[in-house]
């Protein structure tokens, strides 16, 4: 089973451990950290670098893991890490040891071992996607809209290493799963991919006795109950093992209070730091170009789908529709002024002393018109999702090109898919991330800010 693995990537990760064990004992050797008891602390370094190290899965690193994955994983391990360096002080009685160097030292531990591993990640991704080296060859069972899917994945997506081989399909009335299990062992398969829904119990069974007797390794692709198609989470009632239909991460606590800091000190920086000084300017121009306010009050639904206030610069000249209407390409109602601040997404920003208020956050999922959440909550499914958490200035769909105007049904089934994914999916680096995509599309422009 050793040799097995290291034909892939078995020593990937034993390699990774002595690299960057080299570079925080270098470092530790080479800069003026006021040493007393060097043997120890070089012990003490590297042994609690292990333990953490297994503790946070920093190794774990899979073929498909993303990059902002890696980015938590770093962040993960140094922030125990910088603990348990300091800690070294107290424990071992080291006075003459300069914090000053220490923190120095772990800085510049952290810029090397990440740019280490953002490289290594990067280069593995290339080597698999122009060299095709360390391929897996997988088999699909199953021929449904999901199997097509995933094997688009393995083709398209040759940075994976996956090696598409061959589909079966179970519902032909020629399938033998006997012929598919000698076709695994001779064309050296090594992972197999199955369709539930395709499949009967004892066939089930069939492949795990196989896949468990042959050394291959199986998954399974969920059928289309919608129970499967949820992201579920598993935990136990004493021993009795129980299932729910859905995790909501910004419904811990701590996650809450670390989003709403964040939303918090983000704002802040933004509402004094910009808004301060060019709403003035935005007023003025605002007001010599068209009569009305300067800013655009509208009710909006957000969290629990409670209603509240949203504010923007006011972008268009007075209209009765402009509850009932969202803005359109070439809408005659956009002023001049108006079409910059809305290509370049500035007329948002006041919806900073929204999130100061507490009923928005800087990401999430963008707060709808009255009209027309009672209008998709009965025609999209699953639309009311997107009220678990408070609405964003900004969020994923957007950055993936679902803003603005809808224009046909597909554009809210988009956006509507984006804003589930980010509810059940959350986390503080994913927000960090949309909101730096944000920020480079308000630069380029977006051919949907109209």
């Amino acid at each position: 089973m050793f040799l097995r693995k290291g034909k892939y990537s078995g020593i990937i990760a034993p390699i990774s451990y002595l690299i960057d064990l080299l570079v925080i004992n270098l470092f530790a050797f080479f800069l003026p950290i006021n040493l007393v008891e060097v043997v120890l602390f070089h012990s003490y370094i590297s042994l609690a670098w292990i333990i953490i190290a297994l503790m946070t899965k920093f190794y774990v690193i899979y073929r498909y893991t993303k990059a902002t994955q890696i980015l938590i994983l770093l962040f993960r391990q140094f922030f125990f890490y910088f603990l348990i360096l300091y800690a070294f002080i107290g424990f071992f009685k080291q006075p003459n040891m300069s914090r000053l160097a220490l923190a120095k030292y772990a800085i510049f531990v952290f810029l090397a071992i990440s740019t280490i591993k953002f490289i290594s990640y990067f280069l593995l991704l290339k080597y698999r996607q122009k060299i095709k080296g360390n391929t897996r060859n997988v088999v699909v069972i199953g021929k449904n809209k999901k199997t097509e899917q995933l094997i688009n994945v393995f083709n398209q997506r040759t940075e994976y290493g996956y090696e598409f081989v061959r589909q079966f399909c179970p519902r032909k009335s020629d399938f033998d799963i006997r012929a598919c299990f000698l076709y695994i062992v001779e064309q050296n398969v090594d992972e197999i991919y199955c369709s539930v829904s395709e499949l009967r119990n004892d066939e089930l069974a069939e492949f795990i006795d196989f896949a468990d007797n042959n050394l291959k390794t199986l998954k399974f692709l969920p059928d289309n109950k919608k129970i499967f198609s949820k992201k579920l989470k598993f935990e136990y009632y004493d021993y009795l093992p129980i299932l729910s239909l859905r995790d909501i991460p910004l419904h811990n606590p701590i996650n809450a209070l670390l989003k709403r800091t964040f939303d918090i000190v983000f704002s802040f920086i933004v509402v004094f730091g910009l808004l301060i000084w060019i709403a003035p300017i935005l007023a003025l121009i605002i007001s010599l170009e068209s009569k009305g306010p300067v800013f655009f009050v509208q009710k909006r639904t957000g969290f629990d789908n409670k209603e509240f206030t949203c504010f923007k610069f006011r972008s268009m000249t007075l209209n009765p529709s402009s509850d009932l209407q969202q803005a359109g390409k070439n809408d005659m109602r956009v002023t001049q002024i108006g079409k910059f601040l809305r290509r370049t997404s500035i007329d948002e920003l006041p919806q900073f002393y929204n999130v100061l208020f507490g009923n928005m956050s800087v990401v999430g999922p963008r707060p709808h018109m009255i009209k027309h959440t009672d209008e998709y909550a009965s025609r999209v499914d699953k639309y009311m999702l997107r009220h678990f958490v408070k609405p964003g200035i900004t969020g994923l769909a957007q950055v993936r090109g679902y803003r603005g105007e809808i224009e046909k049904d597909s554009d809210i089934q988009n956006r509507i898919k984006f804003d589930i994914f980010y509810v059940e999916n959350w986390s503080f680096f994913l927000d960090i991330k949309i909101i730096i995509q944000t920020i480079l599309l308000g630069f380029s422009g977006d051919e949907k800010a109209y």
